[in-house]
This record gives structure tokens, C-alpha cells and sequence, in this order.
């Protein structure tokens, strides 16, 4: 068999391993012979490659011959970049998430998240070991800060996206929920006090994976049907652990719900639509966006954009539809202006969303104007 990144797959290679997303479960099974579908499907799951059969693996330059249509290939008729695109100054102008992350308030936003990140680690390990009690005023002090420095709901995505220097599946990542939350909130237009109240339950939903095993959390493979469902005991592990804690109920049900989906599709209780507390509903989105895009010892993370995508094909029916287009409305408008790369290689600027279609907006490439609504051959790959 041979290692293939996902972007040289083309429809008619057969799949030597197993394919698995980003919660490990797989999503193509050995010995699959794969579509374009199937191949939109393994890039969406965010897999960077994949194992395929031999013989007969086509080399780069002839991969089209027998196995399909012919990759996208980087024009070379363009001429030069417009004057005021971030282009014109490629490549000595430093990219826009090198301005953010060499930035004294990026620093300072990251030494700040550094110390509240460590602070909650300790007061998360002394309610599961010492049964300590919990004060939600000094728990949310640090991360009320970290909003507060980052002065906006764009800004603190900014400070998120460009920290994926962690593999934490639960310090880290619950601090990033918190944050996350309290922003969705935000654009929800709930109470001040609602918002708050939202990001102690980030804070807390994941709790109970500190009662599941190390091992099996950063296993880089798939998870055995019995290691799987010990994780998914997790919810349970969390509720059980805050419900002597004297915490709001939306705390207690988001530990318990935030895997719960719409559809009933999700755990523990497959519960559905507003049976599932509203703050777990919440929660699931700023859980599965924050998860996605950060690196794990599994995967690669995934661009906003295809997080945006995924959330498009299967988002409306398994999580809120008022919050997850609320959601997904402004996080894709967080990054106009941003600079991009097509998985054709080019270089471009983010200037337009497409509200039907909000992963497939409007990218100017030098003088070229490339609607992804009208290129289903085209995605965003990475954000600069």
C-alpha cells in the first residue's frame, strides 16, 4: 500500500486502511474503491492521507490518466497582482496570521491565556480529586479578562484561531469553548449574565474526560467499539462530578448534553430539539468548531472554511439552526479581508461571502475574481 495525501487522491484508487474523522469512528472502510464524493467526504473530515492499494498508484504528473479528471493546476497566464491587494507585496509582506501572532497584544493575549489555562487546570483537577468547592466568580475571572483583552467577538476569534500550538483535549480546548461561547452569545445578543453563565459551561462540559483514561484520549488510531464507549461515558462522568457542587442547572445539563444533536443522533440520551438545554446547544457548536480546528495528534486541523462546510452539509439538522447560522455567518466574516490558498496552489484575498453558500465565498486572485460558488473544483485550503 502507499501514503497518499488526501489532495493526489482521484476517483478509482481503493482504500488500504480504514478512513477515520475527527472523533476517530470511521467514515470509509477498507477496500473501498473511491468517487469524487467519497474524496469531498475525506477532505471534509479533515484527513490530510490516507493508505491506498497497489499496484498501479499513478505518479503526480500522470495521476489524471485512467483515474479521472486532471488536478487543478496553478495558472500561468495571471499577471501581476492589482496595487492594494496583500499580493502586490508577496512574499515580504508577512502573511495576516504572521502580523497577528508577531503582534505585542497576540503575545500578550497568549501569555495571559498561558496563566488562565493553568489556573483552571488546577481548580478543574481539585473539584474531580479533592471535591472542591466551586467559586464560578474566580473561575470566570481569567477568561472575562482574556475577552476583554481581546476587545472583540472578531478579534478574540483571531486570538483562537492563531494559538493551535496546543494538542490539549481538555484544559486548553475547554478555555477555548469558554471564549467561544461567550462570543456566539454575544452575536445571539443574550444577557450579560447569560454570557457569563455560557462560558462557565465551556469551562466545565468537558469535565468528565479527566475521568477517562489518558491513553485512550490521544490514541492516534481508531478506538476499539470498548474504548469508545468509555469516552462516550464522558457526559456522564461530568454531571455526576458537578451535581453536588451547588452550580447552575445549565451548567450541570451542558456537561451531560453537549454531545446531544438535534436529530437525536447524539449521546448520552439521544435526546432532541429543545429537550437539549439551550446552553448545551451552544456548547456543541463552539465544542465541534474549536475540535476541528486545532491540531490532535489524530488529524491535521482544518481550515475555518471547511469546518464551515461540514457544518453546512449535516449542521442544520443536528445542531440549533438559529445558532448555528448565527455562528457561521459571523465567523466566515471574521476572516473577509483574510488571505487564503486554493487547493489549486494560488494565492488569494477573501473579499465576498455568498450567504446561500457561506464556506464558498467570493476569493480575488490577482486580477482573477473566483466565485467558489461556481467552482465546486475549488476550497479554500488554509487561511495566511
Amino acid at each position: 500500500m502507499q501514503k497518499l495525501s488526501t489532495f493526489d487522491l482521484t476517483p478509482g484508487m481503493v482504500l488500504a486502511e480504514d478512513v477515520l474523522n475527527f472523533d476517530r469512528q470511521t467514515i470509509l472502510s477498507k477496500g473501498t474503491e473511491l468517487t469524487d464524493v467519497l474524496i469531498s467526504r475525506i477532505e471534509l473530515n479533515g484527513v490530510l492521507s490516507v493508505y491506498i492499494e497497489e499496484p498501479d498508484i499513478p505518479s503526480k504528473e500522470s495521476v489524471h490518466e485512467g483515474y479521472g479528471p486532471a488536478p487543478a493546476k496553478v495558472r500561468e497566464d495571471v499577471p501581476p497582482p492589482p496595487p492594494g491587494t496583500h499580493l502586490e507585496f508577496a512574499p515580504s509582506k508577512p502573511t495576516y496570521s504572521e502580523r497577528i501572532r508577531d503582534s505585542k497584544e497576540f503575545k500578550d493575549f497568549k501569555r495571559s491565556f498561558d496563566q488562565a489555562t493553568e489556573s483552571f487546570s488546577f481548580q478543574l483537577n481539585q473539584m474531580v480529586e479533592n471535591n472542591a468547592v466551586v467559586n464560578s466568580e474566580e473561575m470566570l475571572s481569567e477568561p472575562l479578562k482574556l475577552i476583554e483583552r481581546a476587545g472583540s467577538g472578531s478579534n478574540a476569534f483571531d486570538m483562537i484561531h492563531n494559538m493551535r500550538d496546543y494538542d490539549d483535549l481538555t484544559y486548553a480546548h475547554s478555555m477555548n469553548v469558554a471564549l467561544l461561547n461567550y462570543v456566539s452569545a454575544s452575536w445571539l445578543d443574550w444577557s450579560e449574565e447569560d454570557k457569563k453563565l455560557a462560558m462557565l459551561c465551556g469551562m466545565l462540559h468537558d469535565i468528565g474526560k479527566l475521568q477517562v483514561s489518558h491513553a485512550i484520549l490521544t490514541k492516534p488510531g481508531k478506538l476499539d467499539p470498548i474504548e469508545y464507549k468509555h469516552i462516550q461515558k464522558h457526559p456522564i462522568f461530568g454531571y455526576k462530578s458537578l451535581s453536588d457542587k451547588g452550580l447552575d442547572e445549565h451548567v450541570l445539563n451542558t456537561a451531560l448534553m453537549h454531545h446531544e444533536r438535534n436529530d437525536g443522533s447524539g449521546y448520552p440520551l439521544q435526546l432532541t430539539g429543545d429537550a437539549i438545554d439551550r446552553f448545551a446547544r451552544l456548547t456543541a457548536i463552539s465544542d465541534v468548531y474549536e475540535a476541528m480546528t486545532a491540531a490532535r495528534v489524530y488529524r491535521g486541523p482544518l481550515c475555518p472554511f471547511r469546518v464551515i462546510e461540514i457544518f453546512e452539509e449535516e449542521g442544520f439538522e443536528k445542531y440549533d439552526p438559529e445558532f448555528i447560522l448565527t455562528f457561521l455567518t459571523n465567523v466566515g466574516a471574521t476572516y473577509v479581508r483574510n488571505a487564503c490558498v486554493l487547493n489549486d496552489g494560488r494565492e488569494g484575498e477573501i473579499i465576498m461571502l455568498n450567504k446561500e453558500k457561506l464556506s464558498r465565498p467570493v476569493v480575488q486572485c490577482g486580477y482573477d475574481y473566483v466565485n467558489l460558488m461556481e467552482r465546486p473544483d475549488l476550497f479554500i485550503a488554509e487561511l495566511l
